[in-house]
């Protein structure tokens, strides 16, 4: 009987601590309407870059390439400079740097 309980208990425990890690690993997405971003310029699609606003972006820039850019192969990933939120890999903000 003990057993029987110790097994619950520990299951019980167990789902919590995966169902807790799994809802923090998915960060949300940045908004184009976040404050943050509209001050960086940032679009979820780089082709849609304010090309006025922004004469120096091109086409090869995406947070994919950028510096900063926190994700792998991922199509998004983070990036400090939006604390607690995730960026689209093909999208692009006026902070962009190539990386090394």
């Amino acid at each position: 009987m003990t057993n029987r309980r110790v097994f619950i208990l520990q299951s019980v425990v167990g789902t919590s601590a995966l169902a807790s890690g799994m809802a923090m690993a998915a960060a949300p997405l940045v908004a184009e309407t976040d404050a943050n971003a509209k001050s960086l310029g940032y679009v979820a699609d780089s082709a849609k870059a304010d090309k006025t606003k922004y004469p120096k972006h091109t086409k090869d820039q995406s947070c994919s390439t950028c510096a900063l850019y926190q994700g792998k192969t991922a199509p998004q990933g983070a990036c400090p400079l939006f604390a607690g939120k995730e960026v689209v890999a093909k999208g692009w903000c006026s902070a962009w740097a190539k990386k090394a």
